[in-house]
Protein backbone atom coordinates (compact mmCIF):
# COMPACT_ATOMS: atom_id res chain seq x y z
CA UNK A 1 0.00 0.00 0.00
CA UNK A 2 1.02 4.02 -0.38
CA UNK A 3 2.11 6.01 2.05
CA UNK A 4 -0.50 8.51 2.88
CA UNK A 5 1.05 11.98 1.75
CA UNK A 6 -1.64 14.00 3.38
CA UNK A 7 -3.28 13.85 7.19
CA UNK A 8 -6.62 14.67 5.58
CA UNK A 9 -5.84 13.12 1.68
CA UNK A 10 -6.75 16.65 0.41
CA UNK A 11 -10.13 16.97 1.61
CA UNK A 12 -12.48 18.46 4.25
CA UNK A 13 -14.63 15.37 4.13
CA UNK A 14 -14.25 13.75 7.45
CA UNK A 15 -16.48 10.66 7.56
CA UNK A 16 -19.05 11.42 5.24
CA UNK A 17 -19.24 9.43 2.12
CA UNK A 18 -19.39 10.81 -0.62
CA UNK A 19 -19.87 14.37 -1.87
CA UNK A 20 -21.41 16.21 -4.68
CA UNK A 21 -19.24 17.39 -7.64
CA UNK A 22 -18.82 21.34 -8.71
CA UNK A 23 -17.42 22.23 -12.02
CA UNK A 24 -14.16 24.51 -12.22
CA UNK A 25 -14.79 27.91 -13.02
CA UNK A 26 -11.50 27.88 -15.25
CA UNK A 27 -10.98 24.91 -16.90
CA UNK A 28 -14.41 22.68 -16.37
CA UNK A 29 -13.25 19.68 -14.01
CA UNK A 30 -15.57 18.52 -12.01
CA UNK A 31 -14.08 18.14 -8.87
CA UNK A 32 -15.63 17.01 -5.62
CA UNK A 33 -17.12 20.36 -3.14
CA UNK A 34 -14.86 19.40 -0.10
CA UNK A 35 -11.69 19.37 -2.22
CA UNK A 36 -12.32 22.57 -4.39
CA UNK A 37 -11.05 25.83 -3.36
CA UNK A 38 -13.84 28.34 -3.57
CA UNK A 39 -13.33 31.94 -3.14
CA UNK A 40 -15.70 34.38 -2.75
CA UNK A 41 -15.34 38.32 -4.10
CA UNK A 42 -17.80 41.26 -3.97
CA UNK A 43 -19.20 42.06 -7.15
CA UNK A 44 -20.46 45.31 -7.72
CA UNK A 45 -21.96 46.44 -11.49
CA UNK A 46 -21.22 50.33 -10.98
CA UNK A 47 -17.49 51.37 -11.70
CA UNK A 48 -15.56 52.03 -8.49
CA UNK A 49 -14.64 55.56 -8.71
CA UNK A 50 -18.34 56.42 -9.90
CA UNK A 51 -19.48 53.72 -6.53
CA UNK A 52 -17.43 56.30 -4.52
CA UNK A 53 -18.72 59.65 -5.74
CA UNK A 54 -22.27 58.54 -5.85
CA UNK A 55 -21.81 57.03 -2.17
CA UNK A 56 -20.25 60.85 -0.82
CA UNK A 57 -23.85 62.33 -2.37
CA UNK A 58 -25.95 59.53 -0.39
CA UNK A 59 -26.57 56.55 -2.71
CA UNK A 60 -26.35 53.13 -1.89
CA UNK A 61 -24.71 50.68 -4.29
CA UNK A 62 -25.74 47.31 -4.26
CA UNK A 63 -22.78 44.32 -4.12
CA UNK A 64 -23.17 40.87 -4.63
CA UNK A 65 -20.95 38.13 -3.25
CA UNK A 66 -20.02 35.66 -6.32
CA UNK A 67 -18.43 32.25 -5.02
CA UNK A 68 -16.41 30.72 -7.53
CA UNK A 69 -14.99 27.22 -7.56
CA UNK A 70 -11.70 26.01 -8.77
CA UNK A 71 -9.47 22.43 -8.68
CA UNK A 72 -6.50 22.68 -7.50
CA UNK A 73 -4.45 23.12 -10.62
CA UNK A 74 -6.52 26.03 -11.34
CA UNK A 75 -6.16 27.78 -7.98
CA UNK A 76 -2.44 27.32 -7.69
CA UNK A 77 -2.50 28.46 -11.26
CA UNK A 78 -4.30 32.01 -10.36
CA UNK A 79 -1.67 32.47 -7.37
CA UNK A 80 -5.09 31.53 -4.70
CA UNK A 81 -3.13 29.14 -3.27
CA UNK A 82 0.27 28.46 -2.89
CA UNK A 83 3.10 25.38 -2.84
CA UNK A 84 4.04 24.66 0.45
CA UNK A 85 7.55 24.11 1.23
CA UNK A 86 8.47 20.22 2.16
CA UNK A 87 9.28 20.78 5.36
CA UNK A 88 5.93 22.50 5.90
CA UNK A 89 4.21 19.80 4.54
CA UNK A 90 2.88 16.48 6.52
CA UNK A 91 5.10 15.46 9.24
CA UNK A 92 7.42 12.06 8.17
CA UNK A 93 7.50 9.71 10.78
CA UNK A 94 7.32 10.01 14.79
CA UNK A 95 8.11 13.50 15.24
CA UNK A 96 5.20 15.30 14.41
Amino acid sequence: MLPKKRENRGRRKGSKGSVKTVQCDQCGRLVPEDKAVCVTRWYSPVDPQLAAELEKKGAIIARYPVTKCYCVSCAIFLGIIKVRPEEERKRRGISR
